[in-house]
């Protein structure tokens, strides 16, 4: 496996999978690891299934029901993380794109923001606000 992986990184710079624009990892094409984006605003986390998905931004995002896909494709916005999935706290405080984790999240004014693990949730727990305000500004320059 870690041949694969070097192999990969000569062919692509970190600048090459830094330019999705919806955090998917390296080798999957599921927005939030296949979660219900719809799910953390009606009680936490579900799993999506293949059964009710869409495809939106270069992703694919899975649905618990067809009432929480079709609640997406009405507004995907309002539903889908801030920052494209990847940490807020990275974004905010480093300008930097680190994966975000779907056990690691926030709703801050009915927007979803995820964490990396943990130990950062913490640090972006201790300002919130000004971590958002910061990271809409170096979310904007991409």
């Amino acid at each position: 496996m870690s041949r694969i992986l070097l192999l990969i990184s000569l062919f692509f710079s970190a600048a090459t999978f830094a330019a999705d624009e919806v955090y998917t990892g390296f080798f999957s094409s599921k927005a939030l690891s296949g979660y219900d984006t719809v799910s953390y605003f009606e009680g936490g986390p579900v799993k999506g299934s293949s059964k009710f998905k869409t495809d939106y931004k270069g992703a694919e995002w899975l649905f618990s029901s067809q009432a929480n896909l079709d609640k997406f494709l009405a507004d995907p916005e309002q539903y889908a993380p801030q920052y494209g999935g990847y940490c807020a706290w990275a974004i905010a405080e480093k300008d930097d794109l680190a994966p975000g984790d779907p056990a690691y999240w926030d709703i801050v004014d009915g927007k979803l923001y995820l964490n990396y693990d943990k130990s950062i949730k913490n640090k972006w727990e201790k300002d919130i606000p000004g971590f958002i305000v910061q990271g809409d500004l170096n979310w904007a320059k991409r």
